[in-house]
């Protein structure tokens, strides 16, 4: 019964290592597949755009023109083309669209809220809010 009690500590401390070990690997990879023009995000949570791979360092493009110097440790994820340019420029994924709606629906009322003369008067507000009094 000792004999497990002893082994069970043992067993732990060998996954952690094996699964920090499987962390490293994955992340070396990630670094060594960079390639110019890829979208990345960084630790600090910088979206930027690969311009250049060097030996330790890489070059992002943050800004049009504007280029950057980081380590290559510094990226945290290497991202899809679709996912960055939706992060970047606002665009909803594919499958986020919405259903382009059909001709025979009723339009809705686009009329901005406006206050008149004639309803000024009466103490209504365009749109069917009464003025307070």
């Amino acid at each position: 019964m000792n004999f497990i009690i002893l082994l069970l500590p043992i067993i732990a401390i060998v996954l952690m290592f094996r699964s920090q070990k499987k962390r490293q690997q994955q992340t070396q990879q990630m670094q060594s597949s960079l390639e110019p023009g890829a979208g990345v995000r960084t630790i600090g949570g910088l979206y930027a755009q690969v311009k250049a791979v060097n030996e330790e360092t890489i070059e992002l493009e943050i800004a049009p023109g504007v280029v950057t110097h980081f380590t290559k440790s510094a990226i945290a994820a290497v991202l899809d083309p679709q996912e960055y340019d939706a992060i970047i420029n606002g665009r909803p994924a594919d499958d986020e669209l919405p259903e382009p709606e059909a001709e025979d629906a009723a339009p809705a009322e686009d009329k901005p809220l406006t206050l008149t003369k004639d309803s000024a008067e009466k103490g209504d507000v365009e749109g069917g809010a009464p003025a307070s009094k």
